[in-house]
């Protein structure tokens, strides 16, 4: 008989896979370019010319056994140092190659993280509403609760009245996502420095340590007006997840990697507490040639600057037009109410418009969609008309 937890989740529907599935067939019948599928936040520029250089001068400069073999466990060394020096350079931090654990994207250490932190089901992990669906898959895995704090729909910044209210002497991470998805709401300095002192009280008050988690997968997707803070700058207590999914535009090749610094609890166990996670997942060393890749690209990013452009465009278009939609700071979402009560009415309006839009209850906020703009301008362009007439729908219903 196969596992009543994993069979579980078959029945639990995957509305983004849906949503495309749904503009796949539309696109045969009305054509592909007159389908506005903005439902998948899949980068929509290619990976820089570094990329492919790295590649040829790996293929050419190391033999095959050399470019394809087993990496160690924690990561190829000279990759992990390479790292450690590029963050020290941004950041002003010290690390080393042994504060850094090579990963399979941000996804994976999400999984090695709530693994390796926590005891049982007693044990929670806290988050914030709006926040990416498989935080709760990576619970489950590790058999403990994710405890999600509503969202603060004003800002998308942290709600610190509730998050007092539920932190307990079981908490034992508390997992962050700046610049988020879906809302892309970047949390400020101050922000960060609440949430840091808040949990050096509580740390102390419960006599163990309180981990942040901080997954960034979308750090170098900023915006002018806003700024992505540092977490160690902050709290010593910090382990940030990061991924090339999104800065080199990498998504299919799942290299990401685990940062921590000396001054964490439990900082001399920790790169093999990692190891032992990630092998009872199953993880069994990272890809060497990408390894390899990213770090030559250490510094490099593709170019970013078209989802700047994109969110520029749509945000204040969409905002003109009557849509409430908190301004995003980063990433590559907007993330407006919907205009109505039920975001998956709303999105089934939409379609009548060919608009895919990803209603909000799976991200643990309703009344929202989720709007990808990691598409080539010229389809936002051709878009708002048809959500000028969405809008104008509603408005004479009134």
């Amino acid at each position: 008989m196969l596992s009543e937890k994993v069979l579980a989740m078959t029945k639990q529907k995957s509305i983004i896979r849906e949503i495309f599935e749904y503009g796949m067939e539309r696109a045969k019948v009305v054509g592909p370019e007159n389908v506005f599928d903005f439902s998948i936040g899949n980068p929509s520029v290619p990976a820089p010319e570094s990329v492919d250089q790295a590649i040829y001068g790996i293929m050419k400069e190391q033999n095959p056994v050399e470019r394809h073999g087993y990496a160690p466990n924690a990561g190829i060394p000279s990759v992990r140092e390479t790292i450690a020096n590029s963050l020290n350079r941004k950041y002003e931090m010290d690390y080393t190659a042994n504060n850094i654990f090579m990963t399979n994207g941000a996804a994976a250490s999400l999984g090695i993280l709530f693994k390796v932190l926590t005891n049982g089901a007693e044990d929670q992990i806290i988050t914030f509403a709006p926040y990416f669906p498989e935080y709760q898959a990576y619970a489950i895995s590790a058999g403990v609760h994710l405890e999600v704090i509503p969202a603060d729909v004003t800002s998308f910044q942290i709600n610190f009245e509730v998050l007092e209210e539920k932190l307990t002497s079981n908490t034992k991470a508390v997992l962050i996502n700046s610049p988020n998805n879906p809302s892309g709401a970047v949390y400020s300095k101050e922000t960060i420095q609440r949430l840091a002192a808040l949990l050096e009280e509580k740390q102390k008050e419960y006599g163990h340590p309180i981990y942040i988690v901080s997954d960034e997968p979308y750090r170098e997707i900023v915006y002018d007006g806003f700024e992505v803070s540092y977490v160690p700058h902050y709290y010593d207590n910090t382990l940030v997840c990061y991924s090339y999914s999104k800065s080199l535009s990498l998504p299919g090749e799942r290299i990401g990697y685990i940062a921590f610094s000396n001054r964490i609890a439990d900082a001399d166990v920790m790169l093999g507490a990692l190891v032992q996670s990630a092998r009872l997942l199953s993880y069994v060393c990272v890809p060497s040639m990408f390894q390899k890749v990213v770090a030559r690209c250490v510094d490099d990013t593709a170019d970013l600057s078209v989802y700047a452009e994109n969110k520029k465009l749509f945000y204040q278009a969409l905002v003109d037009m009557g849509y409430e939609c908190v301004e995003p700071g980063g990433a590559f979402y907007l993330f407006p109410k919907a205009l109505e009560e039920d975001a998956n009415a709303f999105c089934e309006r939409a379609k009548k418009y060919d608009l895919l839009l990803v209603p909000s209850d799976s991200f643990g906020c309703p009344g929202h969609v989720r709007i990808s703009y990691c598409v080539e301008p010229e389809r936002i362009k051709r878009a708002l008309p048809l959500f000028k007439e969405l809008i104008d729908e509603y408005k004479g219903e009134k």
